[in-house]
């Protein structure tokens, strides 16, 4: 995945219930050039949407449904922190509308200030070893023989693999979100896939996008 840098001063909310981990987020962020929007424990303070690009958060139950009604509506963009690689979690994340997922225990500086740049600049970012397992499964699940996809329906494949939500995706392309959401419903009949990362790993691998 090619990555383009955003502008430095994108803002970053950071969430973390341990104070240390979550001043030494803001701190990388900030010396990185990034504009530290705030800083919250199990989203208290809660963020104004209006004024974070990108939510760097705890994946904790609680917090990633508060996160996600909170902001998605605004264009925010999630960075999830899980404190285990799961592929649930990671399907989970990522079908929801999360644009990187990143592993607590396994967290490096450049790791951190690389992902927040790729999410900023509208990218998608996966754990490099949860890959192979995404695109093995999607493998094993695929059925036989090609598939025939509509121009919308390989549009919006595109965008969902930049990491773009529902609403963002009728934005671009000129629907209503209901109609996104049927286009998305048919793909994933037509490539029996049970989510839109799933769907995302095969056409990729099949060279559909």
């Amino acid at each position: 995945m090619t990555i383009a840098e955003p502008a430095t001063a994108a803002r970053v909310w950071v969430d973390d219930r341990h104070p240390v981990f979550r001043r030494g987020l803001t701190s990388l962020l900030a010396a990185d050039g990034f504009t530290v929007a705030g800083e919250s424990a199990g989203f208290d303070p809660i963020p104004d949407p209006a004024d974070v690009d990108v939510l760097v958060f705890e994946a904790a139950p609680a917090s990633f449904t508060r996160a996600l009604a909170s902001a998605r509506s605004a264009g925010v963009r999630f960075v999830a922190v899980l404190p285990v690689l799961r592929e649930q979690l990671v399907y989970e994340a990522l079908d929801s509308g999360v644009a990187a997922v990143l592993l607590r225990d396994e967290l490096q500086p450049a790791v951190l200030l690389a992902t927040v740049r790729a999410v900023a600049a509208g990218n998608t970012t996966l754990p490099s070893d949860f890959v192979p397992s995404l695109l093995a499964r999607a493998a094993h699940e695929a059925t036989a023989g090609s598939r025939v996809l509509s121009d919308r329906e390989l549009a919006v494949l595109r965008l969902l693999s930049d990491g773009h939500d529902t609403l963002q995706i009728g934005d671009t392309l000129g629907y209503s979100e209901r109609t996104v959401k049927n286009i998305v419903h048919d793909l994933l009949m037509k490539m029996n896939c049970r989510n839109r990362v799933h769907a995302v790993a095969l056409a990729t691998r099949e060279g559909l996008i």
